[in-house]
């Protein structure tokens, strides 16, 4: 069964990042699925979705989702995310019963990809931009693709220390990403805001309301609380900054970008390319290299992002910082990171 496996390389993928919680109920529910139970009744029909889908985190956002809305019973006492402590066994056995009781509940958010918006990311992404030399160093208009609750789209107003204790940023921002980079120094763009910032979804969340905020909470892993610290902070902030997230397709977005002279326009995404079909990515890719052609000294553009990536056609996927600049075509691999972020190494 194809998801027997998809859910076994996440396991190991949420022990390598951190959450054991996570890691021990996907191991368990493999095993479940195995054996015919509760967890295969509740995903009959997605015996062969592709694992870039992501089904695994599907399945534990949806149920954190109940856990938040205490509509979990007894399975909420071992999610630390709402004042439990999470056990092995017991987590195990409330999570299974769960899903034999409310198999519809469960249901109802397996067909909505991941909205994480991972705060952490915008460590990778901001490093990014300062990398940038001194032409590229004009006021900022941001688009994202997959921008979800555009939580990022406020990343200019966050406050990045890297290894040796410098700060970047706004130092008294709500929001405050430690061991943000390491290895070589950034140089610091103390200037560096964002005269314009909009972003796109197919689903966008609206984190200025409670159902919003429930949202971007339920893709949270429950035992990860310093992920939790800094998405309080980023709401706080969306509460207080407008912008925009459109209801609009990644290609439809990008399809409709103009570049601006006195300005340099950046495109920038975070672990979502997974989640578009091959023929939207070759869109996107031909508009981006589109749009590198037009750019000028006068109006730059800049493609950067953070996704799995291959370094060489034979290496692995690694989490990969990636940079692409215009009028002169250079791509840059910058560093590696990890799925939310935090770390981020520089070459």
């Amino acid at each position: 069964m194809r998801i027997v496996e998809a859910f076994r390389r996440q396991a190991e993928a949420c022990s390598n990042l951190g959450s054991p919680m996570y890691a021990e109920l996907l191991d368990r529910l493999v095993a479940d699925l195995e054996a015919g139970g509760p967890s295969a009744t509740v995903l009959a029909g997605h015996e062969h979705d592709p694992g870039p889908s992501a089904l695994g985190l599907r399945l534990l956002g949806s149920v954190h989702r109940l856990v938040l809305e205490r509509r979990a019973g007894e399975l909420a006492t071992f999610y630390p995310s709402v004042g439990g402590t999470w056990e092995p066994e017991g987590g195990w056995v409330a999570f299974r019963d769960l899903l034999d009781r409310q198999p519809d509940a469960v249901r109802e958010w397996l067909d909505r990809p991941p909205q994480t918006n991972e705060v952490g990311r915008a460590a990778a992404l901001v490093g990014g931009l300062l990398h940038l030399e001194d032409p590229f160093r004009l006021p900022v208009r941001l688009f994202e693709i997959g921008a979800s609750g555009g939580l990022n789209l406020l990343a200019d107003r966050f406050a990045y220390v890297d290894e040796s204790g410098a700060v970047h940023g706004d130092p008294a921002s709500p929001v405050l990403l430690e061991n943000a980079w390491r290895g070589r120094a950034l140089r610091p763009w103390p200037a560096l805001g964002f005269v314009e910032r909009a972003g796109c979804d197919v689903m966008p969340v609206d984190p200025r309301t409670t159902e919003g905020r429930t949202t971007l909470t339920a893709y949270v892993w429950p035992d990860q609380t310093a992920r939790f610290e800094r998405l309080r902070g980023a709401l706080a902030l969306a509460a207080e900054h407008p912008y925009e997230v459109r209801r609009q397709s990644a290609v439809d977005l990008v399809a409709g970008l103009e570049l601006r002279p006195g300005t340099t326009t950046v495109l920038w995404h975070s672990v979502m390319w997974q989640y578009l079909s091959s023929p939207e990515q070759d869109a996107v890719s031909d508009r981006v290299a589109a749009l590198g052609a037009q750019a000028t000294d006068e109006a730059p553009f800049v493609h950067l992002f953070l996704e799995p990536t291959r370094r060489t056609p034979d290496s692995a996927h690694d989490f990969l910082v990636v940079l692409q600049t215009w009028p002169t075509g250079e791509q840059r691999f910058l560093g590696d990171s990890v799925g939310h972020g935090l770390p981020t190494t520089w070459d």
